[in-house]
């Protein structure tokens, strides 16, 4: 009975194989297919032009070798963004984060760019209870809802407790000012 697969023809297969899943890698970015194509590419390659490496053994040996060697590599280099800065753990990571809108933010329609934390696309879809808020001003995340769609309020709104805080401030200023005049008005002028 004959082999099913012909030993020669072993590493030209590796070769192809990881030929076609770094072509898929580049199609599709995300180092899903990087590591596993070039373990096979190179030891494809290598028991093409080696015939003695060209053995099962030793090129499952080699898959196995360069496969590390090029996981290693692309952890170290980390070629897609920046150890992890470029993504987000959860969608309530987004809460508090800052904003600028894109595209004018209504309570139906509108776009928002995260500043710092926004993942591998900081670009969301808005939205806000509060009017409308127009392109280029700063927000805050209110709800991250999931990370599909989020709300947002513009950062210079005043809540409640900020209207309280600024009532308590204008408060100590008009004392700190009536006590300034009437210690003028007890100094007589020479």
């Amino acid at each position: 009975m004959a082999p099913l697969l012909d030993v020669d023809l072993l590493p030209f297969l590796l070769f192809l194989a990881g030929t076609g899943l770094m072509i898929l890698e580049a199609l599709a970015p995300g180092a899903h297919f990087i590591v596993i194509g070039v373990a096979l590419f190179v030891a494809g390659l290598v028991g093409m032009l080696f015939s003695p490496l060209g053995t099962a053994p030793a090129m499952a040996m080699m898959v196995l070798v360069v496969g590390l060697a090029t996981l290693w590599v692309y952890r170290e280099f980390d070629f897609y963004g920046g150890k992890g800065t470029g993504q987000t753990s959860s969608s309530d990571d987004l809460r508090g984060a800052r904003a600028t809108v894109t595209e004018t933010v209504t309570a139906t329609d509108g776009q928002v760019r995260v500043v710092e934390g926004g993942g591998f696309n900081p670009n969301y879809s808005a939205r806000t209870e509060f009017g409308e808020i127009a392109e280029g001003t700063e927000v805050i995340v209110t709800d991250p809802g999931g990370g599909n769609v989020l709300m947002v309020a513009p950062t210079d709104r005043e809540d409640e407790i900020d209207r309280e805080l600024r009532r308590e401030r204008e408060r100590r200023e008009r004392e700190t000012a009536t006590d300034h005049d009437t210690e003028n008005e007890d100094v007589e002028p020479a």
